[in-house]
């Protein structure tokens, strides 16, 4: 059962800074699509934040959930800054300090995708999504307790976490054979030296084995979501 988050230490600064022009370009990802099926309004709003290193296929499932359940998708990495992507690309591991202004973004972006209208042609205009699936890696603890206090903000959404768990070499792999992206296979050791798994205490956070093909990963992942959004009427 959930318990109330611990508050997180207080970041510099509560106002983020402007959208990168990435995050801009990504404004159509926050709307539903035709082709996805919306679902029946539910009793609560809820935020799907899909965690992990990467590599793990936070990407493939945040794109299966937003088909299979018609949620508007928000990709956390387009919301980064050009100096972090810059960091990164470099080989430079993010500090907190660097990812403060970044996660009250995400939180603060996911809420008012919630609290806006649906806008695809059939729908009532006074309806709202029933959620908002966002990936964001949310390594450590305080990082998912900033995201949590969306909750504490607005008592009737409901933050929940997909952890997709997968060893560091496999990861590796993965990343390496990516093409024409910022985050290098290296970079993966510093995440998981970052990465606070966890603990029995967050009962918001579902871990779900992203070893297996994306399919299946996928597949996992849907259930979750499925069985909180069908008993959420």
């Amino acid at each position: 059962m959930s318990t109330s988050p611990t508050l997180p230490p207080t970041p510099p600064n509560e106002s983020p800074s402007p959208q990168s022009a990435a995050a801009k370009l990504s404004a159509a990802a926050m709307t539903t699509t035709d082709a996805a099926i919306p679902q029946p309004p539910t009793e609560h709003q809820h935020i799907w934040v899909i965690t992990g290193p990467a590599g793990c296929g936070k990407t493939s499932v945040a794109e299966h959930l937003h088909a299979t359940f018609g949620m508007p998708y928000l990709e956390g990495d387009t919301y980064h800054t050009p100096t972090n992507i810059a960091k990164m690309a470099h080989g430079s591991p993010l500090t907190d300090a660097d990812r403060w202004d970044w996660l009250i973004l995400l939180r603060d972006t996911a809420i008012r995708t919630l609290l806006q209208p649906l806008s695809f042609p059939s729908a009532n205009p006074a309806s709202r999504p029933a959620g908002v699936i966002l990936t964001c890696s949310a390594l450590k603890r305080k990082y998912r307790d900033i995201l949590r206090l969306a909750s504490l903000q607005h008592p009737h959404i409901k933050v929940h976490f997909i952890f997709l768990r997968a060893t560091e070499a496999l990861l590796m792999d993965r990343v390496r054979a990516r093409k024409n992206h910022y985050m290098k296979d290296y970079m993966v050791r510093s995440q998981f030296e970052s990465l606070e798994a966890p603990g029995e205490d967050e009962g918001d956070v579902v871990g779900v084995e992203a070893g297996g093909s994306s399919e299946v990963v996928r597949g996992l992942a849907g259930e979750v979501v499925g069985g909180v959004m069908g008993v959420d009427v």
